[in-house]
């Protein structure tokens, strides 16, 4: 069975760097497939990704992350200008970030409408 898990930006927003890298990589060692409110900075995500590369081993193979935000390159100017401020509102809320388990996600596609999310079969025991 594949388990999305939905973490709104604020159950991150007030944490440490090290405490949304414990929750994050917990959810995900866990066998689920993280779906973030906002995106984490390029900072908090090169750490993301350090800490991930720390913790390999034969059962964690690492992680799989994937940013969509919407896309402003074809919008006109009161849909950037509206962009703009939201993003000044919100900051890194605008968007969603998935992050899954390298062993669960064999493929993450992005098209600007829509996310394909290629996933292993997990087999299972008796």
């Amino acid at each position: 069975m594949l388990t999305l898990q939905f973490m709104p930006y604020s159950d991150i927003q007030h944490l440490t760097l090290d405490e949304k890298i414990k929750k994050i990589l917990s959810s995900v060692r866990d066998g689920k497939i993280l779906v973030m409110e906002g995106r984490l900075k390029k900072t908090e995500e090169a750490e993301l990704i350090k800490a991930t590369m720390e913790q390999i081993n034969g059962k964690f193979k690492g992680i799989e992350v994937t940013v969509v935000y919407p896309d402003s390159k074809n919008a006109t100017f009161g849909k950037k200008l509206k962009s703009a401020l939201a993003e000044m509102l919100l900051g890194d809320r605008q968007g969603l970030t998935v992050i899954g388990s390298a062993t669960l996600i064999k493929e993450i596609r992005k098209d600007p409408d829509k996310i394909q999310l290629m996933t292993e079969e997990r087999k299972r025991r008796r």
